[in-house]
C-alpha cells in the first residue's frame, strides 16, 4: 500500500480553533481507516510547517480525496508527497 507525507499549514480558522487539533488528528485517523488505510504518525511541528502527516492509503485516488476532505474543513492547507520505499523504488528505476 502506497505511503504518503503531508505537510500541514494551519489557515487562520486552525488557528483560531488550535485547541480543537488534537481532536480533529483523531477524526482524520479514523477517515484514514474507513478508506481503507493506515496513519502511521501525526506529527505537530515548529518552522515552515505546523505539522506533519505519515499514512497508508490503497492508492493516490484514496489518498486525494483524503487531502481534499480535510482541507476542505477549513483549518489546515495541505502539500502531499507520494512516498516509495527502497523496493518500491528499485521497481522504478527497472522500468527506466
Amino acid at each position: 500500500m502506497p505511503t504518503y507525507v503531508a505537510l500541514i499549514k494551519f489557515t487562520p480558522k486552525g488557528i483560531q480553533h488550535i485547541k480543537k487539533s488534537p481532536s480533529r488528528a483523531t477524526q482524520f485517523r479514523k477517515e484514514v481507516q474507513r478508506g481503507g488505510g493506515r496513519v502511521h504518525q501525526i506529527f505537530w511541528a515548529m518552522g515552515t510547517y505546523d505539522g506533519v502527516l505519515v499514512f497508508d492509503a490503497p492508492g493516490d485516488e484514496v489518498a486525494t480525496a483524503l487531502m481534499l476532505r480535510l482541507a476542505g474543513k477549513g483549518n489546515v492547507k495541505t502539500e502531499t508527497l507520494r512516498t516509495f520505499n527502497e523496493r518500491e523504488f528499485d521497481a522504478v528505476l527497472k522500468r527506466m
